[in-house]
């Protein structure tokens, strides 16, 4: 859930309610997968709940929780995924289309400034704690648990019940709707 506060805490109530209201919610089944290494995705995905593998190959990456983004580096650079990903069990997710999400951006200056700061601070945070789990590889160090270096910005603590509270008003207003999978 972490991530996500990088992003809700940057956001604003109307932005995350855009979101909400303008993505579909998914329910995935254990394996599925919702990106394909090499393949364009039209989506960009928040996972709401379950837990997803990002793979390359037999070789897993990583593991997404709750709040994690999918898809936002193939959407910043246009470029096809360098992994695939499936979930690791059942699952939902808001899937939102990028072409939805990009006219968004081009007519809402606020909102874009707003996505794309959160976006490169989510961005920041993941090439660190990935960075200092490599560094820890190499020196034969045990990294332990994600969370033990899944630190949070300091300048991010003042934003995290505001932004923990926009993720629950998503995570509601999908409840709202008739689920899609």
């Amino acid at each position: 859930m972490r991530k996500a506060l990088y992003i809700l805490g940057k956001l604003e109530d109307g932005d995350v309610n855009w979101l909400g209201t303008n993505g579909v919610s998914q329910q995935l089944k254990a394996g599925t997968v919702i990106v394909k290494q090499g393949e364009p995705v039209d989506w960009l995905f928040i996972v709401i709940d379950g837990q997803l593998l990002v793979f390359s190959g037999t070789f897993e990456i990583a593991k997404l929780a709750a709040g994690e983004v999918v898809g936002e580096i193939s959407f910043v650079d246009s470029r096809p995924p360098s992994a695939s990903v499936r979930a690791a069990v059942d699952s939902q997710v808001l899937a939102i289309n990028k072409e939805l999400l990009r006219s968004k951006l081009q007519k809402d200056p606020g909102f874009s400034s707003r996505f794309y700061l959160a976006l490169a601070i989510f961005l920041a945070d993941r090439l660190r704690v990935t960075t200092s789990r490599l560094t820890a590889a190499r020196k034969g160090q045990d990294t332990g648990p994600q969370e033990d270096l899944d630190e949070l910005d300091p300048d991010m603590l003042e934003n995290i019940a505001l932004a923990s509270a926009r993720f629950d008003m998503m995570v509601k207003g999908l409840a709202s709707k008739s689920p899609r999978g």
